[in-house]
């Protein structure tokens, strides 16, 4: 008789906890609610798979675009007052890209463009411009990660 009172208890216990974790779903079974959590879980991982794809491509793109900045301003004629003078250094996150110098005196301004390859110029910096390419290599590559 005692057994029997306490398989009673036993199954009462059980069948709260049942009540318990299928408690808010439709489904009446274990089984249901577990199939309806697990099928839950699988289309988060396809969802983590799918945002990783994006993610890579977006990194990939991001490579490209120009997030190295380095700008230095001088005056480099006595006679002009100011910093008017500058170059300008755009960088991709592969050290491509280009540096721009512009020279500001009072009959007029002058711009000269250099071609930037994994860093390294193809023709003679002015210390300026060699400045302003130190700079932008110091920044982290557009999408670098730590």
């Amino acid at each position: 008789m005692l057994a029997v009172v306490g398989l009673i208890r036993r199954t009462g216990r059980l069948t709260r906890r049942l009540e318990s974790i299928t408690r808010g779903s439709d489904d009446q079974s274990l089984e249901a609610v577990l199939g309806s959590h697990l099928e839950r879980v699988r289309q988060v991982v396809r969802d983590v798979e799918a945002m990783g794809a994006r993610t890579a491509v977006i990194e990939k793109d991001l490579k490209g675009s120009f997030g190295r900045v380095g700008l230095v301003r001088y005056n480099p004629f006595e006679d002009t007052g100011g910093n008017q003078s500058f170059a300008l250094a755009l960088l991709d996150g592969r050290g491509d890209g280009f540096v721009v110098s512009s020279l500001h005196s009072r009959n007029g301004t002058r711009l000269y463009a250099k071609a930037i390859a994994t860093g390294v110029s193809e023709t003679a910096l002015s210390e300026e411009e060699l400045a302003a390419l130190k700079l932008a290599l110091a920044k982290p590559a557009p999408g670098a990660t730590g």
